[in-house]
């Protein structure tokens, strides 16, 4: 048996899989919302991603993004634990280390289409579904493409 979007939410929340301590220790990996970045007039992508209490889950778990470029990032830990975020970048990653109740910013790059991961690397929080994924539609940079034919696409 398949089910539609909107009874995804309620069917986790009912089997107890929506949030920490329930039916499972952590929360299911993948089980977050749908964020959407906003393109400044600078043209840096920007969002807010929270931890909220007691959740154990970066809101949304999926940040999608038009194309790569400058990203801006504020994360808000909301939980009474410390967390904290290692995110992808061109480069290097970045780290950013979120005490309870901080807020914090951090600023990326990444250029190519793709689905990035991230997630929070203290204690077992990764285990425990604190991780999430950005993803970037759009097309290859120029300088990344490789010199072949044009290949079919869907």
């Amino acid at each position: 048996m398949t089910t539609t979007e909107d009874e995804r939410a309620e069917q986790l929340a009912a089997a107890g899989l929506d949030g920490q301590n329930r039916l499972a220790l952590g929360r299911l990996l993948g089980s977050g919302t749908i964020g959407y970045a906003e393109e400044g007039p600078d043209g840096v992508l920007r969002a807010t991603i929270r931890i909220p209490e007691d959740e154990i889950c970066y809101e949304p778990g999926i940040l999608i993004l038009p194309h790569g470029g400058d990203i801006e990032l504020t994360l808000i830990n909301d939980d009474k634990n410390t967390h904290c975020a290692v995110l992808p970048s061109n480069g290097d990653p970045k780290f950013i280390w979120l005490v309870n109740h901080s807020k914090g910013t951090a600023k990326i790059n990444l250029d190519g289409p793709g689905t990035y991961y991230y997630g929070s690397a203290s204690g077992n929080d990764e285990g425990r579904g604190l991780t999430g994924s950005i993803v970037i539609g759009g097309e290859v940079p120029d300088h990344a493409k490789l010199d072949r034919p044009p290949q079919p696409r869907p």
